[in-house]
């Protein structure tokens, strides 16, 4: 009884190990992302100003 407990236990911390994941996989995708964002919000930022101020202009114009 004691072997199947002590195999239950081994069995779990490798599981949570595995668990882990691969963080400097996670931080790479992380900063990418960041970056995208930046790169979209610099190219498309005065396209979507315009559109803003034109669709408020439109509606406070009623």
């Amino acid at each position: 009884m004691r072997r199947a407990f002590d195999r239950l236990r081994a069995a779990g911390r490798d599981l949570a190990d595995d668990e882990r994941g691969d963080v400097p996989g996670w931080v790479l995708i992380t900063l990418m992302t960041a970056g995208l964002v930046v790169l979209i919000w610099a190219l498309a930022g005065p396209a979507l100003a315009g559109l803003f101020e034109q669709a408020i202009s439109r509606v406070s114009g009623f």
